[in-house]
């Protein structure tokens, strides 16, 4: 009998912990390529540090092909454009893929068209290039400083990255002298301070309340914005904020042509899926990350989003590698974590400063969580990043 070929398509946090977890489950007894327009892991949570020179981009980068061969898995840099699950194939820019298993984990684009101005006149740091106009926007700033808002839109999911980046401006408008000159606004689609788009955790708002007052930060919850224009933010509400540095998350897309993959994906790009994180439709295809389709399971009075990266995308390609083992060994396909019930675990860095965001699930009811803040988890950031990058370059995918 033939060798299964299972086929990945990205190589970020999902892809590269689903190609090396099913090589590793089924102690390379398949065939695993994986399909990426991009031959670098980059870590993303660094990607706060970057616009203050704290990080450039070979501090937070890998190329994935030696990773990926040290583990006889083929790479194929190249960007996939549509998925036939009836033939069992993927169109890329380099030819036709073909699988037995698919797994889907091409992670985000910017919706740069939720706020009109978005993309001309604000800058995010939500991938390496966006941050890297961010360094140069804030090189500017540091020229000729004014007020600075840093915000998430409607819609966005991403808030930690939103905090994270608005407490190191604070330490950094500290250290540059500028403190008491320039004021710091806060923008943001969450019902209130510490949502995180995950419900918040008990103790959580007075906490960031106590955190805004001590660094001086105004705060404009459950808001959406209007229009960014060109030094100047315009809130639903009618509030009018001025500003020389405009800092925005704005929501995230899945990948354009999954857009067009009408009888598995929704408007967004995002494949519907089962708790084994199995598409809905079709048993052999996985997703995982952003690519996969996590409703909100509330409304809030502004729309907003979900976290999927980082930690929930890793411990979904876990999932998905186990179910693609136990079928290819001819078995059922039953490992299972939904989203909501996935711990949540996050540290939070805030310049010299930080939070280590616990709980046992994700969305609530939950039994146990906390934030835990101290200096402490600025050093634990820090070593985070180091570890998880020589865990990825390396391969090993298995250790926590």
């Amino acid at each position: 009998m033939s060798r299964k070929k299972v086929l990945v398509l990205g190589s970020n946090f999902g892809g590269l912990t689903a190609a090396l977890a099913v090589k590793k489950e089924l102690r390379g007894d398949v065939d695993v390529t994986v399909v990426s327009p991009s031959e670098h892991f980059l870590y993303n949570p660094s990607l706060i540090w970057l616009p203050f020179g704290g990080r450039n981009r070979w501090d937070i980068t890998f190329p994935v092909e030696p990773t990926f061969e040290r583990h006889d898995i083929e790479f194929v840099h190249a960007e996939a454009n549509g998925i036939d699950t009836g033939g069992q194939k993927v169109e890329t820019t380099k030819g036709v893929e073909a699988y037995d298993y698919l797994v889907v984990a091409t992670g985000y684009r910017n919706d740069m068209t939720a706020v009109p101005g978005l993309g001309e006149n604000s800058v995010t740091i939500t991938t390496l290039p966006d941050a890297l106009r961010a360094r140069e926007a804030w090189k500017r700033f540091l020229e000729s400083p004014g007020d600075v808002v840093v915000g998430a839109t409607q819609g966005a999911g991403c808030f930690g990255a939103a905090y994270e980046f608005l407490f190191n401006t604070a330490y950094r408008l500290k250290k540059a002298g500028l403190r008491k000159q320039v004021r710091l606004h806060y923008v943001s689609s969450e019902p209130f301070l510490g949502h995180f788009g995950i419900g918040g955790l008990r103790g959580g708002e007075p906490l960031l309340k106590l955190f805004l007052r001590k660094e001086g930060i105004e705060a404009h919850m459950s808001v959406a914005m209007e229009s960014v224009e060109p030094e100047l933010l315009r809130l639903a509400d009618g509030t009018e904020i001025r500003n020389s540095f405009a800092m925005i998350v704005p929501p995230f897309l899945g990948q354009d042509f999954l857009t067009r993959a009408d009888d598995m994906a929704t408007p967004k790009g995002y494949l519907h899926v089962r708790d084994t994180y199995q598409s809905r439709d079709h048993d052999n295809v996985y997703a995982v990350g952003i690519a996969a389709d996590v409703p909100v399971p509330w409304q809030t009075q502004v729309p907003t989003g979900l976290p999927k990266t980082g930690f929930p995308t890793e411990r979904m390609a876990h999932v998905a590698a186990t179910n693609i083992a136990s079928q290819v060994r001819g078995e059922p396909p039953v490992k299972s974590q939904s989203f909501a019930d996935m711990p949540a675990v996050c540290v939070m860095d805030a310049g010299n400063n930080g939070v280590m965001i616990l709980a046992d699930k994700m969305l609530p009811p939950r039994k146990a969580g906390a934030l835990i803040p101290g200096p402490q988890n600025h050093a634990l950031k820090v070593g985070l990043e180091k570890y998880f990058l020589w865990k990825y370059r390396r391969g090993l995918v298995s250790l926590p």
